[in-house]
């Protein structure tokens, strides 16, 4: 989920731009060393499939408090390794165990990978029960949800953002459901799954501190000289989200290009490729571009530890790039995971979290966050040639991880953002459970300069998602995750954000608590009647993934919008255990048909 691949990538020479590269097989090692080959019997880290079904006693079931990993059994696997693979192996395993193991609790596999966090295996697709209700006949699609899922147990420090993306996509079709979990097949995957074993060293874990730092970038220097990677093609995990535009469907993390998916007619998620458009899109893309209902545009951008720190950019209805437009008035490498947009503008959150690779030098993570440093929102026109219009506005505290909408008032004269404002931002990245996110409504004079805000909500909420058809308008109902604590989410509220127009008050009009053990994802709302312009903004569906920690089972569940107490109706067994992952997409059927 950052940017720092990206300066790790800049250090390697970059190709001539090409189309679009399907999964790429693994590159034949240039050096004479390749031609020295060893044998080796290793133990096979890939999971084998393993459901565990814990039966209930005549009690309540106790939750175990220490951190497991789920059992995955072993093979042996007989391999054809090269010395260079063999020999920097065992340099990683010296890193690992004495140079930088995972002695914080952040990136301890043992504590990131437990419970539903602990990764599955690839699931083909599998017809599911419908064990609750009828599924509405607007649910005619697919709803896919994208998330971290490491292709091998770590054998030193992983961060939950550094897994292999995962792909879970329940196709629905006259009320009935067919389930597929496929690995994202991006460049990374590829080689790794071929050679057995991991080669590209994770961000967010793997430099920690100037002398594990340096063992791991030299290690991986090694590699790339011995020909075991080329990472100009792109080192990303496309873990994080999906997007539809210019009728294809990507997997998106923002530490590389995207990454073109589509459905097969069995409900199969096949990746197509990376995808550079036309040579026009360099190293890497947010993962949350906004989507324009009206005009079909793609709007996204870029950011990274050299200037320009943040480029922005869009695509046409076509799904066509234009041209880029760095924005150098942001003078330091800053953490900017999504963004929003109005009619007219375009909103850059500036927070504290920065990305500083000297903290490296005193032992400390490249991205931290900088308590002295004063937030900032950045607006400049959508259709800008050049930052010449783009100003900047000090919001103290707000601190913006993610966006849910932002729209227009009093003709233009008044920019209005609602996103959950993160008040412990110094934990954001160590201490998830310890986050709580606030959700604001922010109100910027462009002529005045004079920026207000206040609170929605008091509860601990984020992934709020909104009715798509509202993007960049005007919107009265934000859907939004229960964090217990984050990133575990124990239910779904619905917002009222118009009365904060009478008076400063909770905003909560419904809520769905999924139950005690139970835990979901980012909820995502689907219109009832998606082509009608008259239809009620709250008229639809809320749908999730929802796991059981008591039996081992996930659901897909359906709540109706508009209940007070977000009913759930229609509910799905599905045929294997969905981990805690990231974002999610809804594609109509009629969409699919155009991938």
């Amino acid at each position: 989920m950052d940017s720092l691949s990206s300066s790790f990538l800049s250090m390697f020479p970059q190709p001539n731009p090409t189309v679009s590269h399907p999964p790429p097989l693994p590159l034949s090692s240039p050096s004479s060393l390749s031609s020295f080959a060893v044998f080796s019997v290793r133990t096979e880290e890939k999971p084998q499939t393993v459901t565990t079904t814990t039966k209930r006693t005549s009690g309540p079931k106790k939750q175990p408090t220490s951190l497991n990993i789920r059992k995955r059994e072993s093979s042996v696997v007989v391999t054809d390794q090269s010395l260079p693979a063999t020999i920097f192996n065992a340099f990683d395993t010296i890193i690992n165990n004495f140079i930088d193991p995972p002695v914080r609790v952040s990136v301890d596999p043992k504590h990131v990978l437990s419970d539903n966090f602990s990764p599955v295996d690839e699931l083909p697709p599998t017809e599911c029960e419908v064990i609750e209700g009828t599924l509405p006949s607007c649910l005619d699609g697919a709803y896919f949800r994208n998330g971290p899922n490491p292709q091998f147990l770590p054998r030193g420090p992983y961060h939950l953002f550094d897994g292999d993306g995962m792909l879970h996509a329940i196709r629905i079709s006259n009320g009935k459901a067919t389930f597929c979990s496929r690995y994202v097949k991006t460049y990374k995957y590829s080689i790794e799954k071929e050679a057995g074993f991991p080669i590209i060293p994770n961000v967010f874990s793997g430099f920690n501190g100037m002398t594990a730092s340096a063992a791991r970038m030299a290690v991986t220097a090694g590699r790339f000289l011995t020909g075991q990677f080329n990472p100009t093609n792109g080192i990303g995990l496309a873990n994080t989200s999906l997007a539809f535009f210019g009728n294809k469907l990507y997997a998106l993390g923002e530490s590389d290009l995207p990454y073109a998916v589509k459905l097969a007619p069995d409900g199969d998620i096949i990746t197509v490729g990376r995808h550079d458009f036309d040579g026009k899109l360099f190293m890497s893309m947010t993962a949350h571009p906004k989507i324009d209902p009206v005009t079909k545009e793609a709007f996204a951008f870029r950011y990274g530890p050299v200037p320009p720190f943040l480029t922005f950019f869009r695509f046409n209805e076509n799904g066509e790039k234009q041209a880029d437009v760095p924005i150098f008035s942001m003078t330091n490498p800053s953490f900017l995971h999504d963004f929003a947009i109005t009619k007219n503008y375009a909103i850059f959150p500036e927070i504290q979290i920065g990305m500083s690779p000297m903290e490296m030098i005193g032992g400390g993570s490249p991205v931290s966050a900088d308590p002295g440093k004063i937030p900032r929102l950045g607006l400049i026109p959508r259709y800008a040639k050049d930052e010449s219009e783009m100003k900047w506005f000090e919001v103290p505290g707000f601190n913006v991880i993610h966006c849910i909408n932002a729209w227009e008032e009093d003709g233009g004269d008044t920019v209005v953002m609602v996103a959950p404002n993160i008040l412990s931002v110094e934990h954001t990245l160590e201490r998830m459970d310890l986050i709580h996110a606030s959700v604001e409504k922010v109100s910027i004079n462009i002529k005045t300069g004079m920026v207000s805000r206040h609170p929605l909500s008091t509860r601990n909420l984020d992934f709020g998602v909104i009715n798509p058809a509202f993007v960049a308008v005007k919107n009265r109902y934000v859907y939004c995750g229960v964090g217990d604590p984050m990133p575990k989410i124990s239910g779904v509220v619905k917002l009222d954000v118009s009365l904060s127009e009478v008076d400063r008050r909770e905003c909560i009009v419904a809520s769905r608590m999924f139950g005690p053990g139970c835990f979901g994802g980012e909820p995502f709302f689907v219109a009832r009647e998606p082509d009608n312009p008259d239809a009620d903004e709250d008229d639809g569906y809320v749908v999730s993934y929802v796991h059981d920690e008591n039996t081992g089972e996930s659901r897909f569940v359906v709540m109706d919008a508009k209940s007070p107490t977000l009913e759930i109706v229609a509910a799905v067994k599905l045929p294997q255990r969905v981990p805690c992952g990231f974002h999610g997409l809804f594609v109509r059927e009629s969409d699919i048909n155009k991938l």
